[in-house]
């Protein structure tokens, strides 16, 4: 498995996709790896769809509900403190490994 630059809990900025989410900014819920296959993300209040989903002890209605469906992880970029996009290094802070926005400098 590769190594992820995204964790939960980071602000995330749409790059692509629908017009509808393209460019708007939400926190990371869920990061989602799988064994050879692409990661993808959940982000909160984004990507969201509508699931036909059938009476149980949980939701005795049943009926249609609203939940955010997961993006590909290459569709999202961390933002900085600006709110703008940024891609991320890393560098060595003591002894602690700390990632760092390529254009302001700043540590995430």
């Amino acid at each position: 498995m590769t190594k992820l630059k995204i964790k939960r809990g980071d602000n995330v900025i749409i790059t692509t996709g629908r017009k509808e989410i393209k460019g708007k900014t939400g926190e990371v819920i869920e990061v989602i790896r799988k064994e050879g296959k692409d990661a993808r993300v959940i982000v909160a209040g984004l990507n969201i769809v509508k699931k036909h989903t059938k009476p149980s002890a949980g939701n005795p209605q049943g009926g249609i509900v609203e939940k955010e469906a997961s993006i590909h992880i290459s569709n999202v970029m961390l933002t900085d403190k600006n709110g703008k996009g940024t891609k991320t290094g890393s560098k060595m802070e003591g002894d602690i490994k700390v990632r760092v926005a390529k254009s302001t400098g700043e540590t995430l």
